[in-house]
């Protein structure tokens, strides 16, 4: 089942030791730069199961925050383009973003869309964030307010500055893009440890 999954993600294995170094067209591509956006980026959709398997399967969101270098943020952006509620999804998110609940809503959702499939509307987003334990309130207060549409337009206007075609996708100081097929490792559990040593490699690249 993992080599299926692996498959799936284009993901390279190899049976060598894993490099110190990291090549561009390998590892990394380098992409045109663009200003203003934080230091490591990654993009996601609630639709894509690629990145509900870079999230429950290889943590790659994860590890990647919890190994970056003092100092450094990281910040995950949704996108538009996948799914009837792809629209909601990012003004959602940006609810989530506003009120630092990411990591409660952020299973709730991905199981609601892709393992049961009962996330059909607005009102079940909605109740995802009830479940989390934001109240019905404190939601439609955030949803309607100034700053979250200020996210949702950050959001927009960085996958469109990066002129994204796909997700899951990282970017690391707006000119750097981390190829998910190009990281090579022995064992599926070590992709997301590998996947984090590269962003590290590019954040400290001069």
């Amino acid at each position: 089942m993992k080599k299926i999954m692996l498959a799936l993600l284009g993901i390279a294995m190899s049976f060598g030791a894993a490099a110190a170094n990291y090549t561009e067209g390998k590892e990394y591509t380098d992409v045109k730069p663009v200003q203003n956006l934080p230091q490591v980026l990654e993009f996601f959709s609630f639709y894509c199961p690629h990145c509900y398997q870079f999230e429950s399967v290889y943590k790659v969101p994860q590890t990647v925050e919890a190994n970056l270098p003092e100092g450094v943020k990281m910040e995950r952006y949704h996108v538009d383009f996948l799914g009837p509620l792809g629209a909601d999804l990012t003004q959602a998110w940006a609810v989530a973003i506003v009120l630092k609940a990411e990591d409660k809503v952020t299973p709730i959702l991905f199981e609601g869309i892709q393992k049961t499939q009962t996330i059909n509307s607005k009102a079940d987003i909605r109740n995802a964030f009830i479940k989390a334990g934001i109240s019905g309130d404190e939601y439609d207060a955030a949803l309607n307010s100034f700053v979250v549409k200020s996210v949702v337009a950050k959001q927009q206007n960085a996958a469109q500055d990066l002129k994204l075609r796909g997700v899951p996708a990282l970017f690391v100081d707006g000119k750097y893009q981390v190829r998910n097929n190009g990281i090579s490792v022995d064992k599926a559990e070590d992709y997301g440890k590998e996947f984090s040593n590269v962003v590290n490699f590019l954040v400290n690249k001069k």
